[in-house]
């Protein structure tokens, strides 16, 4: 495990400088997570930092078990209550943080970074590559499971990346940087011009 936690440590260490770099107006665009801004996203990347396991039950109860109910409703509180320095300084404060989603591993917390770090850098038009080294491992945890969580259908068609050794379904091939794909796995519209093939638009924003 020691070599993911180095990677979620470089991954969150580079997220921050982006961040840091970001205008006052970029931290109210949207990012593709939707329905939430940078300010919402963010706030929502460092909540297991900020709160306790017995919290963060309490929490859930409140929303009824419902975690996707919990997480918006924190992430607007919290972004409505920390300012953009406050949010990229708790990432900041906890790069080595041992967090990880419950019963899952320390790949998930590395996936969790990546793709939130995707929401916000392609969204905003940052050019950032991810390396591979870390798009493989959270690709290599990808299938069948996150396609049904995301509600993705692949039905004929097969994701095939070009800057890896990697692609998932069968049928006509939608091509793309793998970080990309990523992003199609999660139920992510991508901008037009990132995916190439006969059925990228199915995947690509209007």
């Amino acid at each position: 495990m020691t070599d993911v936690q180095s990677a979620i440590a470089a991954e969150r260490t580079e997220l921050a400088a982006v961040l840091r770099g970001l205008s006052a107006d970029d931290w109210d665009r949207m990012t593709l997570c939707e329905g939430w801004r940078v300010r919402e996203l963010v706030a929502h990347v460092v909540m297991p930092y900020r709160y306790s396991t017995a919290r963060f039950v309490a929490e859930l109860l409140r929303s009824r078990g419902n975690f996707h109910r919990m997480a918006d409703r924190l992430a607007r509180a919290d972004a409505a209550a920390l300012t953009p320095d406050q949010l990229v300084q708790t990432l900041e404060d906890n790069i080595h943080h041992p967090w990880k989603p419950p019963g899952s591993g320390y790949d998930a917390a590395l996936s969790h970074d990546v793709i939130h770090g995707l929401d916000v850098t392609v969204a905003l038009g940052i050019d950032r590559q991810v390396p591979l080294d870390r798009l493989a491992i959270v690709l290599a945890g990808s299938g069948p499971k996150q396609l049904k969580y995301f509600g993705v259908d692949l039905t004929g068609v097969q994701l095939r990346a070009t800057d890896l050794d990697w692609s998932l379904g069968t049928g006509h091939p939608v091509t793309g940087a793998a970080q990309d794909l990523l992003m199609v796995i999660c139920g992510r519209a991508l901008p037009a011009g990132r995916l190439h093939g006969p059925a990228a638009e199915r995947f690509t924003t209007a």
